[in-house]
């Protein structure tokens, strides 16, 4: 999809690892408590796993929250 990151606010690194098991509800609970940020406010979220050899990605994009996954 190119274009789907066009102008975030920010973009955040969660800096302790996941372990890859969450979806978005569990991913914006820890973006919400750790990070204290909030999906719905135009940032990204970038989580990773412990050997960082897999990402996920949560924004929000125009009605709903993406959530995008990366494996190496």
């Amino acid at each position: 999809m190119p274009g789907l990151i066009t102008d975030p606010i920010a973009i955040w690194l969660a800096v302790e690892s996941d372990d890859m098991r969450r979806g978005i509800d569990g991913l914006s609970m820890i973006a919400q408590e750790a990070l204290g940020k909030v999906p719905f406010s135009g940032v990204v979220i970038v989580f990773s796993n412990r050997p960082g050899n897999r990402i996920k990605v949560l924004l929000w994009y125009a009605t709903g929250v993406w959530l995008c996954q990366r494996r190496s």
